[in-house]
C-alpha cells in the first residue's frame, strides 16, 4: 500500500467482503491468480471501502437504545446496543427510523484523527 498506511480489515466480514474473499479463494484454487495477488486485492478493498465511506457518507444518524456492553482497545471502540432505534436524517424526506433487536457498532480512529492527535501532542 502506498505511504505505508494500513487500513482496518473488518469490512471483509461484510456481505460484499465475504463474497470477494470467496471469489478470490475460488480463483486461487483454480490456479487463475496467485495468493499474493489476492492479498493485494483485499488490501485495495480495505483502502477503497474506508476512503469511500469517509468521503461519501453525508447523512446524520442518531442511535437510541440500551447500551449492553462497550470496550476500547487499540483506539477501536466496540458497542453492543440492544433494541436500537436509528433515526436517519438528510435523506430529503421525513427522517426514517430503523429498529433491530441488537447491533454491534465498531468505531475506529481515522488516519486523519491520528495525525491530528500527534500534532496536538507536539510529536
Amino acid at each position: 500500500m502506498s505511504g505505508g498506511q494500513s487500513y482496518y480489515e473488518f469490512y471483509r466480514g461484510s456481505s460484499i467482503g465475504t463474497a470477494l474473499t470467496d471469489s478470490l479463494d475460488e480463483l486461487i484454487t483454480q490456479g487463475d491468480i496467485s495468493p499474493q495477488l489476492a492479498l493485494r486485492v483485499l488490501q485495495q478493498f480495505d483502502k477503497s471501502l474506508a476512503e469511500n465511506l469517509q468521503k461519501g457518507v453525508k447523512h446524520k444518524t442518531t442511535v437510541k437504545g440500551h447500551l449492553a456492553t462497550y470496550r476500547l482497545c487499540d483506539d477501536v471502540w466496540t458497542f453492543v446496543v440492544k433494541n436500537p432505534q436509528f433515526k436517519m436524517e438528510g435523506t430529503g424526506a421525513a427522517a426514517e427510523i430503523v429498529t433491530a433487536p441488537k447491533v454491534k457498532i465498531v468505531a475506529c480512529r481515522s488516519a486523519d484523527a491520528a495525525a491530528e492527535g500527534k500534532k496536538s501532542k507536539g510529536e
